[in-house]
C-alpha cells in the first residue's frame, strides 16, 4: 500500500517539502535555473541521507517531464540527443561504481557542491561542440548519482548558447528528464526501493507542476538579478547548515 507518509518523516515536514517543490518549480520555469538546487538544499534538511538522492531525482523528473511537454515547442532536439548519448554510458558508469556513502560524507559533499555551483566560475557563452555536449551529458550524470543537483551545472552549459529564455527552459527540462530519469534506473538497480516514498513524491509532483504553469507565465516578469541574490543567500545559509552537520558528525565519530 502506498502511504502519503514516509517513515522518520512528520506531517509538517512533508507538507514542507510539498510546498517547497511547487515554489522551486515555478522558480525554475520563471528563471530557467536553481530550483532543484534549492529544493535538495531544503529536503537535505528533514529527508533520511540514504533516501535524499534518489526521491530527490524522482521528484525532479516529474517536474522536468511536466516541463518539458509544456514547453515542448521550444526544445532543441539535437542538444537534447547529444546529452542523451553522454547521459547513457555515464548512468552505466555510476551504476557500477555507486556504494552506499556515510551519511556525513554525502551532507558534506551536497553542501561544497552546492557553494561551489552557486559561487563558483561561470563558463563564458558560445556555441558547444558535438562532443562537449556529449561528455557535458556523462559526466554530469555520474555526478547526479553521488550529489543529486547537478542542473546548474547542465544549465551553466545550456546558457552558453544563448537560446533564448523558453527555448532555453525547454531543452534545459529535457535534459534534466532524461538524466534523473537514468539516475531513478540506477538506484533501482543497485536496491533502492522507491516503494516508501512514492505517495509524497506524486504528490511532490503535482504541487511541482502546478508551479511550473504558475512559473512559465511569469517567465517575462520577474526581475532577474534581485531574486538571484535572494535565492543564492538562502541556498548558501542552507548549505553552510548541511557542512555544519557533517563537520560536526565527523568530529563526534
Amino acid at each position: 500500500m502506498i502511504s502519503l507518509l514516509p517513515p522518520d518523516l512528520s506531517v509538517a515536514q512533508a507538507i514542507l517539502l510539498v510546498l517547497t517543490a511547487g515554489f522551486t518549480s515555478m522558480m525554475t520555469a520563471a528563471m530557467g535555473i536553481g530550483g532543484g538546487l534549492l529544493l535538495i538544499a531544503v529536503m537535505g534538511q528533514v529527508v533520511p541521507l540514504n533516501a535524499l538522492i534518489p526521491v530527490h531525482g524522482l521528484v525532479q523528473l516529474g517536474s522536468n517531464a511536466n516541463r518539458a511537454v509544456m514547453m515542448r515547442r521550444h526544445i532543441d532536439w539535437r542538444m537534447a540527443g547529444l546529452f542523451a548519448a553522454g547521459a547513457v554510458p555515464g548512468a552505466l558508469l555510476a551504476s557500477m561504481i555507486v556504494v552506499q556513502l556515510p551519511l556525513a560524507t554525502i551532507q558534506l559533499s551536497i553542501g561544497l557542491f552546492i557553494l561551489w555551483l552557486v559561487w563558483g566560475p561561470k563558463p563564458s557563452r558560445r556555441e558547444l561542440s558535438r562532443l562537449s555536449l556529449i561528455l557535458m551529458g556523462s559526466i554530469t550524470t555520474v555526478l547526479t548519482v553521488f550529489v543529486g543537483a547537478t542542473g546548474p551545472l547542465v544549465g551553466a552549459y545550456i546558457h552558453r548558447n544563448s537560446f533564448d529564455r523558453f527555448r532555453t527552459v525547454g531543452t534545459f527540462a529535457t535534459c534534466l528528464s532524461i538524466q534523473h530519469m537514468l539516475k531513478a534506473a540506477v538506484f533501482t538497480f543497485i536496491g533502492f526501493s522507491f516503494i516508501d516514498w512514492l505517495g509524497l513524491s506524486l504528490v511532490m509532483i503535482a504541487s511541482g507542476a502546478l508551479g511550473t504553469w504558475i512559473g512559465l507565465h511569469l517567465l517575462k516578469k520577474i526581475p532577474a538579478d534581485r531574486f538571484s541574490l535572494i535565492f543564492k543567500t538562502l541556498v548558501t545559509l542552507l548549505a553552510v547548515r548541511l557542512l555544519w552537520l557533517a563537520l560536526t558528525a565527523l568530529m563526534a565519530s
